[in-house]
């Protein structure tokens, strides 16, 4: 079995890392960069940079940004935001970014997986898949979780590991910022439903909701932001502990 990851996830606005609460009521955590260091030198795994307006206002993630970030520094790291085409990986790769995540623009044209997934092969692509649990269903939101769609989260999720992608990060919109756990259920299910690995993300807030996210919602990397931000909880005593409770981290 894979060893579990823990990922610091860094929400960018206007070159800032910022964080909100159900993606909404936004405010301001830091330098970004200073941040990733920080997170590197405690032990983090990965990291997640988003910039969480590309879409909606319709720009590309700041590729000197993500320059900038591989320069500091030493740990794989993500980048996600505004991407809707093969013309814009390229240089975020080429900037330093081991990954890439898509989300809005893979809903509105599911092909684009295909095509990501041809041209940098599947460990590069990460499909984010941002839910709220509305009548019953689990509904994908896009837009920074601003605009419902028809599509369902399980069947998103098979179709995006179908069409090739190497990891699925999910976050419940319910969950997001509440610090009151994961979505272990919609976890569960969701790992029932497909065999590529799962970033689980939304409602950390102790470390014994990372014993449940692995343990009872089985996904192979738990994602958190203010918790780590704000120096609620620490990486490398949230490591000791999982190891504590035979939770094998990296």
């Amino acid at each position: 079995m894979l060893k579990k990851r823990i990922i610091p996830c860094l929400d960018i606005k206007n070159g800032r890392t910022v964080k909100g609460i159900n993606f909404v009521n936004i405010r301001d955590a830091g330098d970004p960069i200073e941040l990733g260091e920080f997170y590197a030198q405690q032990g983090a795994d990965e990291l997640v940079f988003l910039d969480i307006t590309a879409t909606k206002e319709e720009r590309k993630t700041f590729v000197e940004l993500v320059r900038d970030i591989a320069h500091h520094l030493n740990i794989p790291f993500t980048v996600g935001g505004g991407i809707s085409s093969v013309e814009d990986v390229a240089p975020l790769l080429q900037a330093g970014a081991d990954k890439i995540s898509v989300n809005s623009l893979a809903v509105k044209d599911p092909g684009l997986i295909n095509e990501l997934v041809d041209a940098f092969g599947s460990q590069c692509i990460v499909v984010a898949i941002d839910a709220r649990f509305v009548d019953n269903r689990w509904i994908v939101h896009t837009h920074g979780g601003s605009r419902p769609t028809e599509r369902e989260l399980f069947s998103w999720a098979k179709e995006v590991e179908q069409r090739g992608a190497g990891e699925i990060l999910f976050t419940s919109m319910d969950h997001d910022g509440t610090k009151q756990g994961f979505a272990i259920k919609a976890l569960k299910k969701l790992g029932n439903e497909v065999t590529i690995p799962i970033i689980a993300s939304g409602g950390a807030g102790t470390m014994e909701h990372f014993d449940e996210v692995f343990q009872e919602g089985e996904a192979d990397a738990a994602l958190a932001a203010s918790i780590f931000h704000f120096r609620e909880i620490g990486i490398p005593e949230l490591k000791d502990h999982l190891r504590k409770n035979d939770i094998e981290v990296r």
